[in-house]
C-alpha cells in the first residue's frame, strides 16, 4: 500500500446526516462505530443545542449516546453539507423538497448522495434519487439507497441487524456499505437500485395493510397469505416499471424488508393501518402517532404508476381506496379476499 493510501486510511470520512428523526439518529449511531467524521443536520435548533449539551436527541431513540468526538450538530444546511464525501437523506419523502429548498446543484457537486427513505416525492411520483438528479443534476452513478430489515429501535439496542445498499455503481455501494458495517450491523452492496428502493416503498403500502387487517380482528392465517401475495403483486410492478433479469426478490433486501415492516411492533406504518382498521380517520391516526407514514403517501404514487403501466395489484389498491377514497375498510378487506391465494 503506497503511503498516499495509508493516509487516507486513516482519514475519517465525512458525512453528513440530514434529519432528526429515530432513523437518522440510529444511523448516526451506526455511522459512528467506524472511522467516520459526522456532520448531523436537524432543523430545530433546540434539538442541536440539546444534542451538544447532553449528547442524546431529545425527541428519537433517546437512550443512544450521540459520540461528541465523532459527531457535530448543526441547524444550518450548508454548514452541514461542507467538505462531506456523502450526504445522506434521512427526513420523511414528502418533506424534501421544503428540506432542500434553499439549495443549488454546487452544493452537491462531487459529493455521493445516499437515500435513506423508503419513500417517494408526493405529486411528481418520483423515487428520491430519480428527483435528486432531477432538481440537482445528482447523476444516478453516484446516488445508492439503504434498504433491509433494520428499524432503528433494534439498532438503538444493539441487536444484530443487515442492510443492503443499492446503487448503479456497485463501487459506490460497496464503499458505503463498508461505512456501515459494525460489531452489530452487515451490510452488502448490490447494483438494483430502483428494485430494491421501489421494493421498500411498496412494503410500507403493504404493512399498512397487515395493519388494517389486524384493527379489522384479522388473524395470522391471513396476514401470511397478504404477505405472500404482496411478494407476487411486487414483482409484477417490478417487471412492468423496472424489469431486471438477476433480481433476487427473496433476499433480505426486498423480502426481508417487507417482512419486518409488515410484522414489527416497531412498523410506524403497521401502526397506522391498524389504527384504521379500528375506526381511527387518517387525520386523527396521523395526529396521534405523530410521526410520518411512508405508505400513506405512497400508495397514492405507486396506483398512479400502476394505472398507467395498467397492471392490476388489488392489495395496493384496496389501501388507496382506504385512505383516499375513504372506503370501509371492512369493505375493501372482504372484497380483497377474492382475489387473494
Amino acid at each position: 500500500m503506497s503511503q498516499l493510501e495509508e493516509l487516507k486510511k486513516k482519514i475519517p470520512t465525512q458525512v453528513a446526516v440530514i434529519g432528526g428523526g429515530s432513523w437518522a439518529t440510529a444511523l448516526v449511531k451506526i455511522l459512528s462505530e467506524n472511522q467516520v467524521k459526522i456532520k448531523w443536520w436537524i432543523r430545530r435548533k433546540s434539538d442541536v443545542d440539546f444534542i451538544r449539551k447532553y449528547n442524546h436527541n431529545p425527541s428519537y431513540l433517546t437512550d443512544v449516546a450521540i459520540n461528541p468526538r465523532k459527531v457535530k450538530t448543526y441547524s444550518k444546511m450548508s454548514e452541514a453539507l461542507s467538505g462531506v464525501e456523502y450526504i445522506i437523506l434521512a427526513v420523511p419523502a414528502a418533506f424534501i423538497p421544503e428540506t432542500l429548498k434553499d439549495l443549488n446543484s454546487k452544493h452537491f457537486e462531487g459529493k455521493k448522495i445516499v437515500s435513506a427513505i423508503k419513500g417517494m416525492i408526493p405529486e411528481e411520483n418520483l423515487l428520491v434519487t430519480d428527483w435528486m438528479e432531477k432538481a440537482f443534476n445528482v447523476p444516478i452513478s453516484q446516488t445508492c439507497v439503504i434498504a433491509g430489515p433494520c428499524h432503528a429501535e433494534e439498532v438503538a439496542l444493539e441487536k444484530q441487524s443487515y442492510l443492503t445498499i443499492a446503487s448503479p455503481s456497485l463501487a459506490v455501494a460497496q464503499s458505503f456499505s463498508n461505512l456501515l458495517n459494525s460489531r452489530f450491523l452487515q451490510a452488502h452492496a448490490i447494483e438494483d437500485l430502483y428494485g430494491v428502493e421501489y421494493c421498500a416503498v411498496i412494503k410500507n403500502i403493504i404493512a399498512m395493510a397487515c395493519g388494517i387487517t389486524r384493527g379489522l380482528g384479522f388473524g395470522d392465517n391471513f396476514q401470511a397469505v397478504l404477505v405472500s401475495n404482496a411478494m407476487q403483486e411486487i414483482k409484477i410492478f417490478l417487471d412492468a416499471v423496472y424489469p431486471e433479469t438477476n433480481r433476487d426478490l427473496n433476499s433480505s433486501g426486498y423480502l426481508g424488508d417487507l417482512l419486518v415492516t409488515a410484522y414489527s411492533q416497531f412498523s410506524r406504518n403497521r401502526t397506522f393501518g391498524n389504527m384504521i382498521g379500528r375506526g381511527y380517520s387518517v387525520k386523527s391516526a396521523q395526529i396521534e402517532m405523530n410521526m410520518i407514514a411512508e405508505g400513506y403517501y405512497a400508495v397514492r404514487s405507486i396506483y398512479s404508476i400502476s394505472r398507467q403501466h395498467n397492471i392490476h395489484l388489488p392489495i395496493i389498491e384496496a389501501v388507496y381506496n382506504i385512505v383516499y377514497q375513504k372506503a370501509n375498510p371492512q369493505v375493501e378487506m372482504n372484497k380483497l379476499k377474492g382475489f387473494l391465494k
